[in-house]
């Protein structure tokens, strides 16, 4: 089990300790806090210590403000490095010194007192107790932050004539505040900073290893966002190309490839940039032939040897031609795409599952030619049999990791420039039109607007919509008919994918409790005195709305036998049944 040490401490306390230094490592993000966050602590604090604007109303024996948890760990150096806190510590770090600032020249024995205090929680002593101005108790290795040698600046020697930064313009705030203040309470200057160093309270917790304390932190943050993967590997990039004199370049890319990666992948949980990482891991996994089905939490995979994988100029500039084709994907770019594999991209954009995010990345790194294109042919290829594939294997294996078994060693063959065969889990075609009859195809299960969207684009005349477009699952022949008039004999057939198709969600909103016959218009579109209403993209109910008044149950049958006996065809197209 890990150790932890905690043990409230008051500021000063833990500033002033001896063997305090700490170490805002180069992975954690930039200093982010504004006048806003500023302007809350000044009025947290002032109202703590000067309680209805009466500093005797103040109890400096019991009363106590809590600002927090501060999670660290010490490293090699014996520094302790933050992991949570950096906002706030930062912050009361520049707090200290615009108070110092206010105390240096004055001679009065509180004001001395109360400015050896300040000192001793900003720089380091010596045995002795005498100040070395040229030691802070904080240091910043930020890599992605150019304004960190201001704020050691500002600690050392309170300027900020020509400051525009964050800590600048903090500083500045407090200082003003601060001499507002004074202004305010002439007598009574040195009680607010001695009651925010003796009576406001800070959580240390010092982690036994840097995951002890990252976990730690995600445990206790509900407000802040959790230092992510790629905070850790940018920090090991960044020594890397620091050894190597391109540092700024390294900066730049790296903030190019965050904005990129950002608008690209969504990130409700972890980062986005922790994507690009995920789908670059499964080419490396590939190239060392690792076929097992337990995947190795991201960062373990590349922390090993001392985050080699991360050392090296190849690394970075593959993630970022990755990101780079899967923002042409989601673009929909026809300048490198062809109309044919952009639509099996939209097709497997309704995946079940997301594999085939990881499987492609893997066959572009593997097939990609000296400017970064792939031959549309043999890519065109590529995604039929994987469409063909993954969609049958939900069905015949559902589950969220069944398809690792098939798909790990077909990534192993694409980089080692075998084909994918899948020769292990060919299909046979019978069962599998068993499976299909008797699969319950729910609208929960992802599996359903999968085949749908699959069915849709067999279509020959079916053109690509555009992935930001909003598609759900039409009831051809609407729940509500079949409340009112019962006109199913079977039920199930309700459910059938014989009975439902892809649709665009406004369409769907309006046409989805009406009659067959009703709902012609709303595919092939029509007008009101209010203007033109589209119709759907969908070809298939376009002609379907033109060849037929009415869908019945013997239809929804017939369309149920062709969509399977069709996909079953694709299979065989594609080489995917057994002989």
């Amino acid at each position: 089990m890990s150790k932890l040490n905690i043990d409230q401490k008051t500021v000063k306390e833990l500033f002033s300790a001896k063997k305090t230094k700490f170490l805002i490592p180069d992975y954690q993000r930039p200093y982010a806090w504004g006048e806003d966050e500023c302007q809350t602590l000044w009025e947290d604090l002032f109202n703590f210590s000067f309680p209805e604007n009466n500093c005797d109303n103040f109890d400096s024996e019991s009363d106590e403000y809590f600002l927090g948890p501060i999670v660290t760990f010490k490293n090699d150096k014996g520094d302790m490095e933050i992991i949570d806190g950096q906002q706030r510590l930062t912050t009361l770090m520049l707090l200290l010194r615009a108070f110092y600032d206010k105390f240096k020249n004055m001679k009065d024995d509180k004001s001395e007192k109360t400015r050896e205090q300040i000192e001793a929680c900003i720089w380091k002593t010596d045995e002795f107790g005498y100040v070395n101005t040229e030691e802070l108790k904080i240091n910043s290795e930020v890599a992605t932050d150019k304004d960190k040698d201001e704020f050691l600046e500002i600690l050392r020697t309170g300027d900020v004539t020509k400051g525009k930064s964050s800590y600048a313009k903090n500083y500045k705030f407090f200082q003003d505040k601060i001499k507002e203040f004074t202004e305010e309470y002439v007598s009574y200057t040195p009680l607010l900073p001695l009651r925010i160093m003796q009576n406001c309270i800070l959580l240390p917790i010092e982690a036994e290893s840097q995951d002890t304390a990252l976990r730690i932190f995600s445990t206790l943050n509900d407000r802040g966002k959790p230092l992510s993967d790629a905070d850790i590997f940018k920090a090991q990039f960044y020594k890397y190309y620091s050894d190597k004199g391109e540092k700024e370049s390294f900066i730049e890319k790296w903030k190019a490839l965050e904005v990129l990666c950002n608008s690209i992948f969504p990130s409700s949980s972890g980062s986005a940039l922790d994507e690009i990482f995920t789908r670059y891991m499964y080419y490396e996994r590939a190239k060392q032939g690792i076929k097992q089905t337990t995947t190795e939490a991201l960062r373990k995979f590349y922390e090993r040897d001392g985050y080699k994988l991360l050392k090296n100029d190849e690394t970075f500039e593959n993630l970022i031609d990755l990101a780079n084709f899967w923002n042409d994907i989601y673009d929909q770019n026809v300048e490198r795409f062809s109309e044919d594999v952009l639509k099996r991209l939209y097709v497997l954009n309704y995946a079940p599952n997301g594999m085939w995010t990881y499987f492609v990345s893997v066959y572009y790194i593997a097939n990609r030619d000296a400017e970064g294109m792939l031959d549309d042919n043999e890519f065109y290829n590529f995604l039929s049999k994987i469409t063909a594939f993954i969609w049958a294997y939900a069905v015949t294996n559902p589950g969220v990791n069944a398809l690792r078994t098939p798909l790990y060693p077909e990534m192993i063959n694409i980089v080692n420039k075998q084909p994918v065969k899948f020769e292990e889990f060919l299909f046979s075609p019978e069962q599998l039109e068993n499976k299909f009859r008797n699969f319950d195809f729910k609208n929960q299960r992802p599996i359903t607007k999968s085949m749908l969207t699959w069915w849709a684009f067999q279509e020959p005349e079916q053109e690509c919509l555009p992935l930001e477009k909003t598609i759900e699952i039409e009831h051809i022949y609407p729940r509500n008919r079949q409340k009112i008039e019962q006109g199913l004999t079977n039920p199930n057939n309700m459910e059938s994918l014989g009975n439902k198709s892809i649709l665009e969600k406004k369409i769907n909103i309006r046409a989805s409790d009406y009659r067959f016959s009703d709902k012609i218009k709303y595919y092939q579109g029509f007008t009101t005195n209010k203007g033109k209403k589209e119709g759907t993209a969908i070809k298939e109910l376009i002609n379907l709305s033109k060849s037929v008044t009415d869908f019945s149950e013997t239809d929804i049958g017939q369309r149920e036998t062709k969509i399977i006996l069709e996909f079953i065809e694709y299979l065989k197209d594609n080489g995917l049944l057994k002989n």
